[in-house]
């Protein structure tokens, strides 16, 4: 039986880690151990400056052991791997991210950032996403399939499969898929305030993009598939 490990970005109560944990318990015992809160966009983070709390968590799945923890994504990973886990993992899953995580915004995803620091340590592992939608039928009905191809497809160290799954319908699965070399938003800032001393206060400001690269992630999403490429490691 496998031991799988599993964390997120979106914190230990988001719908998509819950999902996630039901279906990946088919393929052995899984153990969570996801942070607190929300950390989208930390990328591939780590605490250093400041201790971490871990506390055992009771998730709304039976037979599965918790932790929740006071730090990042790739803290999850990290201390689990070296201190909290009896054992290491066979796998190492993450997500089901609230948001796709596709082309040049991948480098900013603490959810593909807890797949790397699993892949860096030689465990293989799999990032997974789906778009900012109530609806999770299409990822619901194919995510049992895209885990039972995991194993004919997971990567070597320092490389992990990045899947992300489409909005409202599928026609399929695309493997390697290629990164796209755009990005799903153009971002911009704008002057929202002006502070005392002269300071200034920006915000974000995005607008959409669909410009991508044939055979990409981008691409495919956009056609309805679900996407499954790789995504490599600095090292």
């Amino acid at each position: 039986m496998k031991r799988i490990l599993i964390t997120n970005d979106d914190g230990i109560r988001s719908s998509g880690i819950i999902r996630l944990v039901e279906a990946a318990r088919a393929l052995g015992e899984v153990t969570v151990i996801a942070p607190d809160r929300e950390h989208s966009a930390k990328a591939h983070s780590i605490s250093i400056l400041e201790p971490v709390d871990f506390m055992p968590y009771a998730f709304p799945v039976p037979g599965v052991t918790a932790w929740v923890c006071s730090g990042t994504p790739s803290d999850c990973v990290r201390v689990g791997l070296a201190y909290l886990l009896p054992q290491k993992p066979d796998l190492v899953l993450s997500g089901i991210n609230c948001g796709f995580n596709i082309a040049s915004d991948i480098q900013y995803s603490a959810t593909v950032g807890a797949a790397l620091e699993a892949a860096h340590q030689g465990i293989p592992a799999a990032a997974f996403s789906e778009p900012y939608n109530p609806d999770h039928s299409v990822t619901d009905r194919f995510l049992p399939d895209v885990l039972e191809l995991l194993e004919e497809l997971l990567p070597g160290r320092d490389e992990i499969l990045n899947i992300n799954f489409p909005l409202a319908s599928c026609n399929g699965i695309l493997t390697g898929r290629t990164v796209s070399s755009g990005s799903m938003f153009r971002g911009s800032y704008q002057l929202t305030e002006h502070l005392p001393g002269g300071g200034l206060r920006l915000s974000a400001e995005w607008v959409p993009d669909d410009a991508c690269d044939d055979g990409s992630d981008f691409r495919a999403v956009l056609d309805h598939y679900i996407s499954i490429g790789v995504v490599r490691n600095i090292g």
